[in-house]
């Protein structure tokens, strides 16, 4: 919102004990995967709980004009798709809005296949460069032609005799890693991605979902995945877990807020993603996993998230930082609420995310009462202990839809209400949170509509 129109102050004051179900939005890395997946797949393959953001719809486009069939019936997505190498050429320009991920899995599924495609983006993606998907790309044969600094718009000619490859990522990234192994799929023999430092592994589970041979082993080089080209995929039912990332806020606000009683069902667990609720338990909240169960080759299970009044203050393995990056700013409203200190250390990351969250979120706890030390990669919150926390502020956003969540939860359990000078950009992730809370029954409050 705000990037574009008026910021929308809120408010959040104690409320009530928080009761029920939250339903949170599907993930987005499994959605996109989905449909890609279904799209290479002879017979139909049925998607359940499919995030219907802007990011996704594209690529379900995307995949309809390669010759897939796709269509949604009754909140389920079918997908009638066309075998692996299957694709035809589309008629017209591919227009992936603003999606990095969906523009970089669609080149590297298509770059084995004797088709042309031309590809753009809106303006945010069009100024991103990506030479680090079609360089490894032109190992397999595919060419690219893009605009200077290999930039969309973009023409990619797929490769007509795909060579397999052997690629070593330069640097840790999910999207090249799962471009190569869906170029892969078309190609002879094996193809082989080595990372030096793991990343989100939810492409290689899909793929051995759908009935790819994948394998996964740990070197001196790092990790070596190997995938056997040119396999039989399988049609799959899948229900895509709901986004762990967006699930960290009702859980949160379940162990500070009194007398709270939360389930947050069929959450994604996929190690890579859930170092959030393991840090939970370690500082003592009553946080249980039920109904444990895998759904495309992907851990799942319901949480329940209780009141915690004891919480203990911990320090945060460096080694998790990168399975609860995006955690890190409600975690540390959590920890306002710890006797005692918790402290973050390897977060640098965090200092180039939509803002500098450490510094967002520890200039916005001191104006609420907190006491935050902090580094260049790390920081530490020094906890109050549940009831003890003032509040009392207003904290800025920067355009950070997880700073605004997160503040917004802190205010639920402080003596006096928090604010956040602007709401607005919680709907790029989470377009149902104020609803949902609100359903649990949190008071949020837009503070700017009554002026």
């Amino acid at each position: 919102m705000s990037s574009h129109g008026d910021p929308i102050p809120m408010t959040s004051r104690a409320s009530g004990p928080l009761m029920g179900e939250a339903h949170v939005p599907g993930d987005k890395s499994i959605s996109h995967r989905s449909l890609i997946l279904g799209a290479m797949t002879v017979g139909e393959t049925k998607v359940t709980g499919l995030l219907e953001g802007q990011d996704v719809l594209d690529t379900a486009k995307a995949m309809q004009a390669f010759g897939a069939d796709i269509e949604k019936r009754d909140g389920t997505w079918y997908i009638n798709g066309v075998g692996v190498g299957g694709f035809a050429e589309p008629e017209n320009v591919i227009d992936c809005g603003n999606s990095g991920t969906g523009v970089r899995l669609i080149m590297g599924a298509m770059a084995t296949s004797p088709i042309t495609a031309t590809f753009t983006g809106d303006a945010s993606l069009n100024g991103r460069p990506m030479a680090r998907v079609t360089d490894p790309l032109a190992l397999f044969g595919t060419k690219s032609y893009g605009r200077a600094g290999g930039r969309l718009p973009m023409t990619i000619v797929g490769a007509a005799q795909p060579m397999p490859v052997r690629y070593e990522t330069p640097v840790p990234s999910a999207q090249v890693k799962s471009a190569v192994l869906l170029a892969g799929l078309n190609a002879p023999g094996e193809t082989v991605v080595i990372e030096k430092e793991a990343t989100r592994d939810h492409s290689e589970r899909m793929l051995a979902g759908f009935g790819a041979t994948i394998s996964t082993e740990q070197t001196n080089e790092g990790r070596v995945i190997t995938l056997q080209g040119q396999p039989e995929f399988k049609p799959q039912t899948i229900i895509v877990p709901r986004d762990p990332s967006s699930a960290a806020f009702p859980v949160c606000a379940a162990i500070i807020t009194e007398g709270s009683d939360v389930l947050v069902p069929n959450i994604g667990l996929n190690p890579t993603r859930a170092g959030l609720f393991f840090t939970l338990q370690d500082m003592g909240a009553d946080l249980t996993f039920e109904n444990m169960r895998e759904e495309g080759g992907e851990p799942v299970a319901d949480l329940r998230a209780r009141f915690s009044p004891d919480l203990k203050g911990i320090e945060v393995p460096a080694e998790r930082a990168a399975s609860l990056i995006d955690e890190y700013p409600i975690l540390s409203v959590v920890a306002a609420f710890a006797s005692g200190k918790t402290h973050m250390p390897g977060v640098k990351e965090l200092r180039v995310k939509e803002s500098d969250r450490i510094d967002a979120m520890a200039i916005g706890l001191r104006a609420a009462g907190i006491r935050v030390d902090e580094g260049e990669d790390w920081w530490t919150v020094h906890g109050l202990g549940h009831g003890n926390v003032p509040g009392g502020a207003t904290a800025a956003s920067q355009l950070d839809h997880r700073i605004a969540m997160s503040f917004l939860i802190l205010g639920f359990a402080t003596q006096k209400p928090m604010s956040v000078d602007d709401g607005g950009p919680i709907a790029t992730s989470f377009p149902i949170f104020e609803s949902l809370m609100g359903d649990l029954g949190a008071t949020i409050e837009r503070s700017g509509a009554a002026s």
